[in-house]
């Protein structure tokens, strides 16, 4: 994907668009994490102002994948902090996308991993360790499912049935 952008990618292939194969996210998500340009295969969580799941989550290897978090637009804490982040970064995930919001965001911009999120917010999450893994969430006006392939650059973000061939 270094090579290739979303905007090329989107040019290329008008047929996946079409077909729905092919969506991009809204454009309401702010860059965090040292690397802008990532992509891999879906994790798919559901929360609301709580971390713990995403926490545990990060703590597992992450073999390239992107996990995606549905935080349900929450502006009133952050669901993932700098220490989260650096456990993905040493665990090898590519990137992390949150429909909330962050904090910690200087620690989070010194690490080698793509972060996407609506805002920063300085109070922290929830405890209860409520929310579910691999369910099917709607973000940013996009339907994302577990196993699909998400490519996110400073473009935008882009969410795949299959993976590409870029």
């Amino acid at each position: 994907m270094a090579l290739v952008t979303t905007a090329e990618v989107c040019d290329a292939n008008p047929q996946l668009i079409v077909s729905g194969e092919l969506r991009a996210l809204q454009p309401i998500f702010k860059i965090y994490g040292r690397r802008q340009v990532f992509s891999g295969p879906v994790v798919t969580l559901k929360v609301f102002e709580d971390n713990v799941l995403v926490r545990e989550f990060l703590e597992e290897k992450g073999n390239g994948r992107v996990l995606v978090v549905d935080g349900g637009g929450s502006l009133r804490c952050a669901i993932l902090g700098g220490n989260p982040v650096v456990q993905a970064q040493n665990n090898g995930w590519a990137g992390i996308v949150v429909n909330g919001c962050v904090r910690d965001v200087d620690e989070i911009n010194g690490c080698d991993i793509g972060v996407r999120a609506l805002a920063s917010h300085p109070m922290k999450a929830n405890k209860k360790g409520i929310g579910e893994k691999h369910v099917p969430i709607t973000i940013a006006g996009t339907r994302i499912c577990d196993g699909e392939w998400l490519y996110a650059d400073t473009d935008g973000i882009l969410i795949s049935k299959i993976e590409l061939c870029v």
